[in-house]
């Protein structure tokens, strides 16, 4: 039923891009990462470059504020590591989900020139992963070992993740949601912006979860969009 409403929602939200009167294709790199510790820092884990690419409406709400929903295939992930590649037991991880995700940000814009304008949003997303890979190099009591695996994802059910343990981030939870902050320049059909991705849902929800900051997505993107 969830990913029902979600794929609903994000038809309505793709319907109503599709129609505003100024929407834009875009693209960009993503600067993918995944939080290690308490706080929600990721010190200890290293970026994933990925990509993204989508459409993005651009609905006005009042002179210089408008509604800006979007509908992105993107990559998130994150490279972790556990030891020394030297040790007798070395784990590293590149993990790079795909999600389908639909952010709703408000957005205000400040002219300058004839066509142009400066423009500072933020608001919420949400996701639904789709795909991806996890590739593990590592050594167990010094024997070497290489896997590649396509991600699993758990539809959010806590009742899958008896194998978490020792997966690194090959098995996540299917949703995910969190908060945009979005600044960029508009002239008359070429849009150039970054994003940051906040991410408020933990990844994986095992037995030994607590209610920290770890493993949640920080995705940073550097876009080229192009009116329609």
């Amino acid at each position: 039923m969830k990913m029902k409403n979600c794929l609903i929602a994000a038809a309505i939200l793709l319907t109503a891009t599709a129609n505003a009167q100024h929407g834009r294709f875009e693209a960009g790199v993503n600067f993918a990462n995944v939080s290690v510790t308490d706080n929600g820092r990721v010190d200890n884990a290293n970026m994933l470059t990925s990509f993204r690419v989508g459409i993005v409406g651009d609905i006005k709400l009042a002179p210089m504020v408008a509604l800006q929903p979007g509908l992105y295939y993107t990559g998130k992930g994150s490279k972790v590591q556990s030891g020394d590649a030297t040790s007798m037991n070395y784990f590293k991880q590149t993990t790079n989900p795909f999600y389908f995700e639909v952010p709703a940000n408000i957005v205000f814009k400040f002219p300058f020139g004839s066509e142009s304008h400066f423009f500072v949003g933020a608001g919420p997303y949400l996701a639904v992963g789709v795909g991806g890979k996890a590739t593990t190099d590592g050594k167990s009591f010094g024997v070497a070992f290489h896997n590649e695996n396509s991600i699993q994802f758990s539809n959010d059910d806590p009742t899958t993740f008896n194998q978490e343990e020792g997966t690194g981030l090959g098995v996540m939870k299917r949703f995910d949601y969190g908060a945009n902050g979005v600044v960029g320049i508009a002239g008359r059909s070429l849009v150039l912006s970054a994003n940051y991705g906040l991410g408020l849902a933990k990844l994986q929800s095992g037995s030994n979860s607590g209610t920290d900051n770890n493993n949640k997505h920080r995705v940073i993107s550097v876009n080229v969009g192009f009116r329609l």
